[in-house]
């Protein structure tokens, strides 16, 4: 399953689209260097060492420190140059501009001192909201990579995963075990996020009351992770027992774009209540892509979601104590939490072609996690999952 290279058609409505919502939301700015891989990669369609400057009155160019040949290679980006030193960028652009516009919210104050010494700008200011909004909306072309990665995922998790857990197995050993399965799929296998010194492999495995553990990631499910200085994927000492729950929640990646998904399986008998638990958070997930439909924002859709939700019910939904967090969902695309989030305060407006993942989980004491996630494409007549329909606690036994 080999990736095509990017359209020049493609880049040219991404930068357009930029330039646009930049003009509306920053009316004065004169010029953006964009530093971050991922978003060098949207624009370019090549992941590269280097900067992205694009001036407001002229042609965007891509400075390739290394490696220049393959960006050729792999880019249909029009202005690509090589250079060794940011001394070059600053003798082949105008740099008599007083603010640059940058990504603020990732790059290393050090880098961009580096960069200014020879640029010299007397001030920043943020690119990341017309960037988070530019790549909110989905062309069909990146529809096209999420819905073969949601179809990667859905095989993986529904299809390959029941089969891989047995009574005795490990966190850790289950979660290699389907990493293996899902590359064998199809997925790239690295798990990428927008947030600030957020960090994931391939996801969470949660054995039992793992599912309810501390994790200081933004997530509602628990996370045991191999050690205090690799709280990730699963725990090598923590075994699925008879009678119990394992919680997969997951990220596929396929050519650069993700889906999240998350799946409960069962091994022998399970409470009743964790069963209704489930039942109610997939009522949920589905009344909520329901709502998602253009038109709608994301905020006011929280909001009708949650004054559906009983006091009871509410303990413990979303995470269980101090776990709990503050939405139901969020974009996503070249990173797992791309914006916006489905939550309070979100006043984006709902646009088809706009991509979700939905994830209402619920924690019990002393049992673990239950709950579902799926990513779901907007239409016109609300969300429709790209990742599977089997909604329901999948037995292994």
């Amino acid at each position: 399953m080999s990736c095509s290279n990017v359209p020049y058609s493609e880049l040219e409505n991404r930068l357009i689209r930029f330039r646009n919502n930049m003009d509306r939301l920053n009316p004065d700015w004169e010029i953006c260097a964009v530093f971050s891989k991922i978003n060098q990669f949207y624009f370019t369609g090549t992941m590269q060492n280097g900067v992205l400057i694009i001036p407001r009155d002229s042609e965007a160019v891509f400075f390739v420190r290394k490696s220049y040949h393959r960006a050729l290679d792999e880019s249909e980006f029009p202005h690509i140059v090589p250079f060794k030193s940011f001394r070059e960028v600053a003798s082949k652009i105008n740099t008599d501009k007083n603010v640059v516009y940058v990504e603020k919210e990732s790059l290393p104050i050090a880098h961009f001192e580096r960069f200014n010494k020879h640029l010299g700008f007397r001030d920043t200011a943020s690119l990341d909201v017309a960037l988070y909004k530019t790549r909110a909306l989905k062309s069909d072309f990146e529809v096209d990579l999420i819905k073969k990665a949601g179809k990667i995922h859905y095989n993986a998790m529904e299809k390959k995963a029941p089969a891989l857990l047995s009574e005795g197995i490990s966190e850790a050993e289950f979660g290699s075990d389907l990493i293996r399965e899902m590359i064998r799929l199809g997925h790239h296998g690295v798990t990428r996020l927008g947030t600030y010194n957020a960090e994931l492999y391939l996801g969470n495995i949660s054995f039992g009351d793992s599912g309810n553990y501390y994790n200081s990631f933004d997530g509602p499910a628990g996370l045991r992770g191999f050690s205090p200085a690799v709280p990730l994927l699963g725990s090598f000492e923590k075994k699925l027992q008879k009678n119990s729950v394992a919680l997969a929640d997951t990220g596929c990646c396929y050519c650069g774009y993700y889906t999240d998904k998350t799946t409960i399986y069962s091994l022998g008998k399970i409470p009743d209540k964790a069963y209704d638990y489930h039942k109610k958070c997939v009522d949920i997930q589905d009344k909520t892509a329901e709502l998602l439909k253009p038109g709608e924002t994301v905020g006011s859709v929280y909001e009708k979601i949650t004054k559906m939700i009983d006091d009871d019910f509410d303990e413990d939904f979303m995470g269980f104590g101090p776990n709990k967090v503050k939405f139901l969902g969020h974009g996503i695309g070249l990173v797992i939490d791309e914006y916006p989030a489905i939550a309070k305060g979100f006043n984006e407006e709902i646009r088809e072609n706009m991509v979700f993942a939905i994830e209402p989980k619920k924690g019990i004491k002393d049992f673990g996690m239950v709950g579902i996630e799926n990513t779901f494409l907007i239409t016109n007549k609300g969300g429709i999952s790209l990742t599977g329909v089997k909604d329901e606690i999948i037995k292994v036994d």
